[in-house]
């Protein structure tokens, strides 16, 4: 299988958003792809361009770190709050 190219995560991004999808990195060990937040029939629809956009870039897992710090870097992200964490959130300062 073709793997990503790390210069290709902001082409990559861009396309996942241009489907309508929300892409959000949640901390530094997730991100998610909002399909399921688009309304029906869209949610439906949207999956073969998100399977396009997948084969052309390629498996992308061995660069989740690198996808995550760059939806940090353009502000697509989320970052849970303490109770989400267990008490302790490394993005506040105290």
């Amino acid at each position: 299988m073709k793997l990503m190219r790390k210069e290709d995560i902001p082409a990559y991004v861009e396309a996942i958003a241009a489907t309508g999808c929300d892409i959000t990195a949640i901390g530094d060990e997730f991100y998610v792809i909002g399909d399921a937040d688009l309304p029906k029939p869209r949610c439906f629809d949207v999956q073969p361009e998100l399977a396009e956009i997948s084969e052309k870039f390629g498996e992308c897992d061995h660069l989740r770190r690198e996808i995550i710090a760059y939806l940090h870097l353009i502000g697509r992200s989320y970052v849970p709050d303490d109770a989400h964490l267990g008490g302790t959130n490394p993005y506040t300062t105290h």
